[in-house]
């Protein structure tokens, strides 16, 4: 499947699988000096240029005061094209926490539209597990914390880590799926209705929904 990969302004620590022919590249506003670092050019670059400083040519200007987040314009840009693969750089580390929160909702609105998308950070990955499984390769290390967004998260199950669950509710009301750890082996996660806004450590890559 081919990915959007979306670089915005946060922190940024390398990418953490290549870039392939057919995937997007859009740098979201400071997102473009990451793509710099790179020497990657990107297909598209949009925002309001209220981070990067100034107006790169060729870029699709928008302005300051407006409902969507850089990010999640990035995303639309990525939907409308058939995209439902997405992967987003620079939008954990930053100075700004509603950032961070923002682009959390964004990987649920992503889910609502029938797309998967990962924000990749300095030390985590994170994703939305909706209606589906997640699945977890031996060998992973480190913590996997669940975080219920919207409704209550219905018919949770947990296998293969320190803490099991069958059946479960996790509720956005209280953090109960925060801190298991991984054993080694294979582990598992998935939900029958509802979203799971789900964090690992970005060592064990990224780990695939379905």
């Amino acid at each position: 499947m081919n990915t959007c990969v979306i670089f915005c302004a946060a922190g940024f620590d390398g990418i953490l699988e290549p870039i392939l022919p057919g995937d997007l590249v859009i740098a979201a506003d400071g997102g473009l000096r990451h793509t710099e670092k790179l020497g990657v050019a990107p297909h598209v670059i949009l925002g309001d240029f209220d981070s990067l400083g100034y107006v790169p040519a060729d870029s699709r200007v928008f302005p300051v005061e407006k409902d969507d987040t850089d990010s999640m314009l990035a995303v639309r840009l990525g939907l409308e094209r058939g995209y439902r693969r997405f992967v987003l750089y620079g939008a954990v580390d930053g100075k700004r926490l509603d950032h961070t929160l923002a682009n959390c909702q964004t990987l649920h609105f992503l889910s609502d539209h029938g797309a998967v998308g990962y924000l990749v950070g300095r030390d985590y990955v994170i994703t939305a597990l909706q209606n589906g499984t997640m699945g977890f390769p031996a060998g992973c290390e480190g913590i996997l914390s669940l975080f219920c967004s919207g409704a209550d998260a219905r018919d949770v199950c947990i296998g293969g880590m320190k803490y099991n669950l069958t059946h479960g509710v996790l509720s956005a009301g209280f953090p109960l799926g925060i801190s298991n750890h991984f054993l080694g082996g294979k582990a598992s996660v998935s939900v029958g209705s509802g979203t799971l806004i789900a964090l690992w450590d970005r060592k064990n890559g990224i780990c695939e929904t379905r």
